[in-house]
C-alpha cells in the first residue's frame, strides 16, 4: 500500500470561496445543501447559467442565506469546484490505500479512473475541468507535484522530482481534457474518447519518464 498520505495536500475546505466559514454541523448541512442544489443546476443548464437566485431556490433557502456564505455566484462555483477537488482527492486517496501497485502507472491510471468515475457519480463535478481558471484555481499542479513525491518515494524512475512532477503535470491535463470531452459527447462518457485519454497518458509517460519499474520499498 503506498503512502497516500502525499496525496491530499493542503487543506481544500473552501475557505477561499466561502463567505462565512460554518462553525456548527447545521451551518455545514446548509451549506452543503446550496452546493448541492448548485451541482444540480450545473449538471442541468451549465455552469454558465448558474445564478444565485436559481441555487436559493433549488435548495429551499432564501437569498439571503446563499449570500450570507457567497458573495456572487462566482464564488458559488468556485466552492463547487474546491469541494468537488477535494472529494477527488479522498477518493484517489482510499483507493490507492486498497492497492499493492506493481508499478508506478497503477497510480496514475488510478488518478485517470477516479476522475472518469467522478464525471459518473459526482454532481457537477464538470466545474473542476470547465471554464477558465485562475493561477490559484488550478489544482493540477499541486496534485501532480504530490503525485510525483509519492512515486519517487516508492519507485524506481529515471528522470529527476521536479521533472518528474512536470511531465506528470502534462499527461494528467491531456487526460483529464479528454475525459472531460467524453463526457460531453455521451452522458455515459464516451468509450472510445477514455480508451484514447488513458493510451496518450501511457505513451507520453514512456516517451519522457520511461519504462514503469517495481517499487523501490517493501508494500
Amino acid at each position: 500500500m503506498p503512502n497516500v498520505d502525499l496525496i491530499l495536500g493542503a487543506d481544500s475546505s473552501m475557505k477561499r470561496s466561502v463567505r462565512t466559514e460554518p462553525t456548527q454541523r447545521r451551518s455545514s448541512q446548509r451549506l452543503d445543501a446550496l452546493l448541492d442544489a448548485a451541482a444540480d443546476i450545473v449538471d442541468e443548464s451549465g455552469f454558465e447559467r448558474l445564478t444565485t437566485q436559481m441555487v436559493a431556490e433549488r435548495a429551499g433557502a432564501s437569498i439571503g442565506t446563499v449570500y450570507r456564505y457567497f458573495p456572487d455566484r462566482v464564488a458559488v462555483v468556485n466552492a463547487l469546484r474546491e469541494r468537488a477537488i477535494r472529494r477527488y482527492r479522498e477518493r484517489v486517496v482510499d483507493d490507492m490505500a486498497g492497492t499493492s501497485p506493481d508499478t508506478w502507472w497503477d497510480l496514475v491510471d488510478i488518478a485517470l479512473d477516479v476522475c472518469i468515475t467522478m464525471y459518473r457519480d459526482e454532481p457537477g463535478f464538470t466545474v473542476v475541468h470547465a471554464g477558465r481558471r485562475d493561477r490559484d484555481d488550478d489544482h493540477e499542479p499541486e496534485f501532480s507535484t504530490r503525485l510525483a513525491r509519492l512515486i519517487a518515494s516508492e519507485f524506481e524512475v529515471e528522470v529527476e522530482d521536479d521533472v518528474l512532477s512536470f511531465r506528470l503535470g502534462v499527461a494528467l491535463e491531456i487526460g483529464h481534457a479528454l475525459i472531460n470531452r467524453a463526457f460531453e459527447r455521451s452522458i455515459d462518457g464516451d468509450e472510445a474518447y477514455l480508451a484514447e485519454a488513458r493510451s496518450l497518458v501511457r505513451t507520453y509517460l514512456f516517451e519522457h519518464v520511461g519504462t514503469p519499474r517495481a517499487a523501490s520499498t517493501a508494500a
